[in-house]
């Protein structure tokens, strides 16, 4: 039964299968475990990336295209779902209007990308994608009237995932079941779908083409495959799942500007998740995920205390200071790459081959 929901695609390694189950219980049980506000955003941050990561992925890893213009679909999706709350109304209809609408302009953006960019060479098409993002970015924030401009949108969402919907009067097991509980968990299987789903697509005939394709695109066409036709394919459904990972964070965070869902920092963060988890997997999306967005939330934390431990020792305390968080975090990316240069999961994996 796991194996077909897998779409035959298990860990086949001992100890990835243990932290990939461990990450999909702590997320679904974070609200009971880390009733915290700080911990239940960063667990929808992580589920947020999660998608958004292996959407990418589908590119890069499975394909071999590399494209700039992934957050660019990602602002899609919370602009849609943005707008179409806050001209409506917080009401269900306007969110999957607003989906709907966001899924639709996606489709034709990455379909005109695909077909006009794609045969060109990969340096090429990465600066495409780039310039395109860019001009959306600048396009996003000067239609104030329409996106709200460099203050974004504030909007409300229905009343059942709103925080101030109250469902049980006590704490369940330590939780507040609220609106916010019922997003959480919205986002949750949302999310858990959609993984499925991607990975029913790259273990299919259609992704193992992707996969010819990216080892060998001469080869893949000279036996009969359309390449355009499929790095198009793959182009779009790139794009559609990070429409849906955008509108996602939308819907949690009930706001959305063009620091949150178009900033290039996003899009370097979704190219270190890849880079740590490792590229060509879905699984190297949910650990990357999990790895960065706890480092990016608590690392500063734990350097506190360090920093309090060490008070005193003139050169290893100013090392430990908590403003010095981004240079220990670059360091640990460096050491990542190092010593995984396939990733954790293709680590594990090459692993259990040699054993």
């Amino acid at each position: 039964m796991l194996n077909r929901l897998l779409s035959h695609d298990l860990p086949r390694n001992r100890w990835l299968a243990l932290v990939l189950a461990a990450i999909v219980l702590a997320l679904a049980f974070t609200p009971f475990l880390f009733p915290g506000t700080k911990a239940l955003n960063v667990a929808a941050k992580i589920i947020v990336f999660i998608v958004l990561v292996a959407s990418f992925d589908l590119l890069l890893g499975y394909t071999g295209i590399v494209s700039f213009a992934h957050t660019m679909f990602f602002g899609i999706g919370a602009y849609g779902v943005a707008i179409a709350s806050t001209r409506i109304g917080p009401t269900w209809g306007a969110m999957a209007l607003g989906i709907v609408v966001a899924l639709a302009v996606s489709l034709l953006l990455s379909l005109v990308i695909g077909l006009f960019s794609l045969r060109v060479k990969a340096i090429f098409f990465a600066m495409i994608t780039l310039a395109v993002a860019s001009a959306f970015s600048s396009l996003a924030s000067q239609l104030s009237d329409f996106t709200g401009g460099e203050d974004g949108l504030t909007f409300k969402v229905p009343e059942a995932l709103s925080p101030g919907t109250s469902y049980l009067d006590d704490p369940f097991l330590g939780a507040a079941i609220d609106g916010r509980f019922l997003t959480y968990y919205l986002l949750f299987f949302a999310a858990l779908a959609l993984v499925l789903v991607m990975l029913r697509i790259v273990n299919s005939p259609f992704g193992r083409v992707l996969q010819a394709i990216r080892e060998n695109d001469f080869r893949a066409e000279a036996i009969g495959y359309r390449t355009v036709v499929y790095r198009t394919l793959s182009n779009v459904l790139s794009a559609l799942f990070a429409t849906l990972a955008g509108s996602l964070l939308a819907l949690w965070l009930r706001y959305n500007g063009p620091d949150t869902t178009l900033s290039f920092e996003i899009m370097l963060d979704v190219l270190l998740i890849v880079v740590i988890g490792g590229m060509g997997t879905v699984y190297g999306a949910v650990i990357g995920s999990v790895l960065l967005v706890l480092a990016q939330n608590y690392l500063q934390d734990l350097m506190k205390l360090g920093a309090s431990a060490v008070e005193g020792i003139p050169v290893l305390s100013q090392l430990v200071s908590p403003d010095r968080w981004l240079l220990w975090l670059g360091i640990l990316f460096v050491l990542s790459v190092y010593h995984f240069p396939t990733g954790v999961v293709g680590r594990l994996r090459a692993m259990r081959r040699r054993t």
